[in-house]
């Protein structure tokens, strides 16, 4: 009999009654009825059920392992201890989903639950060198384990496809498309002339999409939450015109909402304040709780009014996951409430905001933003931000990734681009290329940039939006997460893109019509391994300008020199 190591769980609720399920060499551990079943090779479905908690536990060696990946916000990069404290998840905060990842990139165990609402946790297990996963939740459980050694991005992939066969999401095309924010470059100091002025310029270098962050409805630049709630366009009179004068520039406007935030100097604190999941005093709001019907009618009504009055084309829904209640965390429902949980009221107020949008603009986008990651959301967004990082390319390159390999069909969108008045061209195209696995937002003073800013903006948007195919919608492969991603390669139907983030050689195998090779790093030297016969090389720099052609023979290539910032396109017929 296989004798298992009690892990001391200080932070973790005790588990009892767990008993042995062998199934495909994996050893199993589960309370209540459970069953196992293969579904593919080296993949497996474990289910629990039984009366309050059930868990599933199982373990492997802890070999040549390097990561634990995970969508949360420096969530990879390490080997958490066994007796680190779990993740609770739910449909507002974060996804239950995981990858031990070892050498050469190969998922050692994948996993993910079938539900949004788990207790888990994972680590290294001091007494026997293992590695421990558990997963824990309410009345039953379902959980898909991965050991098949495939690279983890493809095990993660099938794992999101799992999720979307339960969770759809329809996605408007414009969704895809590079975006203004105002956020950074304007903060609370909007205006429809600034507004206006940066849609404009944004448009000529290939922005298609405004969105208009906090300060719209207030005369307050003091941030803070407090005149959140009533959502009137204090900053933007004669709104309905105004949004009209951005579509006459051929730009999409979306417009930003607190959504939980009952501000304490609004009307709307007066009308619904009383119906609190919490207070957030130092935000100068409370938390409105989804779970009456007069709160979520309230916020419906106040969101559409944006799409379904003043034309807007969709809605940047911030502060989601303030939504997310412990099991013990939320007051005890009133009488006037009719959802049993804060999640249930959580889903319907989310339902009828995009059903209501919808209906009055079929492509109407919703933005959601990292943690609020969960595919139960993905019936009601159309994209997900990478949450805030400003001014830090790595983070946001980390971020970006991070929620693509979780994310299924949803676009993901990069933290605002921000920079100092000086920095360089070629530094503009990092950042650039940092995202170049996400859609591009940006937000700097348009007025204030170089011609070599200005130059580098257009190129680089131009590579987003002619290889969106490839970028966004091929094969995501992000290479040592335990290093951060220094290298991430997507695959399209013929074309092959690679962002270089450190001096690393660059394969050129397989049957590519077209390679792109983007440089992030100081080193120039691109070095070529694994390919065969003659392409044509075009190489450019951070502004777009061609400093280099000719042919290349693949299979004995010297180093070709790309400027940092720039690209390397290498095509063969």
């Amino acid at each position: 009999m296989t004798t298992v190591t009690d892990i001391w769980e200080p932070h973790a609720p005790t588990a009892g009654g767990l008993r042995p399920l062998h199934a495909q060499g994996l050893d199993l551990r589960v309370s209540g009825a459970g069953t196992a079943r293969e579904i593919a090779d080296g993949v497996l479905e474990v289910s629990a059920e039984g009366e309050g908690d059930v868990r599933i536990e199982w373990r492997v060696p802890c070999v040549d392992a390097t990561a634990l990946w995970t969508p949360e916000p420096h969530g990879t990069g390490r080997l958490p201890a066994a007796w680190s404290a779990p993740q609770r998840t739910g449909l507002t905060r974060g996804a239950p989903i995981a990858a031990l990842v070892g050498t050469g990139d190969v998922a050692l165990c994948a996993f993910a639950a079938g539900r949004p609402d788990v207790l888990a946790g994972a680590g290294v297990v001091e007494e026997s060198g293992e590695f421990r996963f558990w997963a824990q939740a309410t009345d039953r459980l379902t959980v898909r384990i991965d050991t098949s050694r495939r690279h983890y991005a493809r095990s993660l992939a099938e794992l999101a496809a799992w999720w979307g066969a339960d969770h759809k999401a329809d996605i408007p095309e414009a969704a895809r498309r590079p975006a203004y924010s105002t956020w950074y470059s304007m903060h609370q100091d909007v205006s429809p002339e600034g507004v206006e002025t940066q849609a404009a310029l944004g448009k000529e270098l290939g922005l298609d999409v405004i969105i208009v962050d906090d300060g719209w409805m207030t005369a307050d630049r003091t941030r803070g939450y407090a005149h959140c709630g009533d959502w009137e366009p204090v900053s933007l009179p004669d709104t309905a015109a105004h949004v009209r004068r951005v579509h006459d520039l051929g730009v999409r406007y979306l417009l930003w909402y607190a959504l939980p935030f009952i501000g304490k100097d609004s009307a709307a604190y007066q009308r619904i304040g009383r119906h609190a999941l919490a207070d957030a005093a130092h935000m100068g709001a409370v938390v409105a709780d989804p779970r009456y019907p007069e709160v979520r009618a309230f916020l419906t009504d106040r969101l559409a009014r944006a799409v379904e009055e003043w034309g807007m084309d969709g809605l940047k829904v911030d502060f989601v996951d303030w939504f997310a209640r412990d099991a013990d965390g939320a007051p005890p429902a009133g009488p006037e409430a009719d959802c049993a949980s804060v999640d249930e009221g959580v889903e319907r107020l989310l339902a009828g905001i995009r059903r209501r949008i919808t209906a009055a603009n079929p492509d109407a986008m919703i933005e959601h933003r990292q943690p609020y990651v969960s595919p139960g959301l993905w019936p009601y967004v159309t994209m997900i931000r990478a949450t805030d990082c400003p001014l830090s390319p790595q983070e946001n390159r980390q971020r970006t990734i991070d929620v693509r390999l979780a994310a299924g069909p949803v676009p993901v969108h990069a933290d605002m681009l921000m920079w100092h008045p000086a920095e360089p061209p070629e530094q503009v195209a990092c950042h650039l290329i940092n995202v170049l696995f996400s859609v591009p937002q940006i937000s700097v003073d348009l007025t204030a940039q170089s011609d070599g800013q200005r130059e580098a903006i257009a190129f680089w948007l131009g590579v987003f939006r002619t290889h969106t195919a490839t970028l966004q919608l091929g094969e995501l492969l992000p290479a040592r997460p335990d290093l951060g991603y220094p290298m991430v390669t997507a695959r399209g139907a013929d074309t092959v893109a690679v962002a270089r983030y450190a001096a690393l050689p660059v394969d050129a195998s397989g049957g590519w019509h077209t390679l792109l090779v983007a440089n992030a790093d100081t080193d120039p030297d691109v070095r070529l391994t694994g390919g065969s016969g003659t392409a044509t090389m075009t190489v450019q720099d951070a502004r777009g300008r061609i400093v280099r052609q000719g042919e290349v023979e693949l299979d004995r290539a010297e180093p070709i020199p790309v400027p940092r910032g720039g690209l390397l396109t290498l095509r063969r017929s």
